[in-house]
Order: structure tokens, then C-alpha cells, then sequence
């Protein structure tokens, strides 16, 4: 039991260990080959593609796992099963004015009341 423990972990540090060579060599050589060409910057060694790597994890991601919203589809999931049919209406008419009708009403439906600021059109 302990030695498929051991051989499970020896297998995820190596794992990790290939990942991150092959990441870094794929950063380096995609800004190598772009980067100097376009915007005239320096090429870069294998060490600042790492920095680079963990720079735009920190700027772009976060450190849970998943990256940014990995639960919201189940979030928003549960906050309209709690809606009442009310407020699932007066929702769906304000997302519908937002989007341009993907969830029903839309920006030219005749139901549309003006944003504020908006001046009425001539048929409201």
C-alpha cells in the first residue's frame, strides 16, 4: 500500500518536472520566434520563459486550481433554482434588454422600456 503511494507521488513530481520543461521551452520558443520580429524585443532564455509562466499565472490565473470561475456555472445554477418565477421573469427581461434579446425582450422589442438617458424612440 505505502509503495503505490510512493510510486504514485515519485510519478506526479516527474510529471510536473516534464511539464514544466516542456511549457518553458514552448514560451521560450514561441516569444523567440514572434516577439523580436514584431515588436523588436530581446530574445529570452529558458529562465525568464519560466518567470514568464509564472508571471501570467499570478496577472491571469489564480493558485486553486481551475483558473477564474471554475464554480460559477454551478453558483449560478443554484441562485436561479432559488428564484422565484417572478424574479426569473423580471431577470430574463433585464438580461434581454442587456444582450439584445438572447434571453427574450431584446433591445427592439416593443416592450422595451429606455434606459436612463436614452431618449424614447418614435414608435414607444
Amino acid at each position: 500500500m505505502i509503495r503505490f503511494g510512493i510510486r504514485r507521488v515519485i510519478g506526479f513530481i516527474l510529471m510536473a518536472i516534464i511539464g514544466v520543461l516542456v511549457f518553458g521551452n514552448i514560451v521560450m520558443w514561441l516569444w523567440n520566434a514572434l516577439m523580436p520580429v514584431i515588436f523588436h524585443l530581446p530574445i529570452i532564455t529558458f529562465p525568464q520563459a519560466l518567470g514568464l509562466l509564472v508571471l501570467s499565472k499570478i496577472l491571469f490565473s489564480s493558485f486553486r486550481g481551475g483558473g477564474p470561475g471554475r464554480f460559477r456555472g454551478a453558483r449560478l445554477r443554484e441562485k436561479w433554482m432559488d428564484m422565484t418565477p417572478e424574479e426569473r421573469e423580471k431577470f430574463k427581461q433585464e438580461w434581454g434588454h442587456r444582450c439584445g434579446g438572447r434571453f427574450g425582450g431584446g433591445r427592439h422589442s416593443e416592450s422595451r422600456q429606455p434606459f436612463a438617458g436614452e431618449k424614447p424612440s418614435p414608435s414607444e
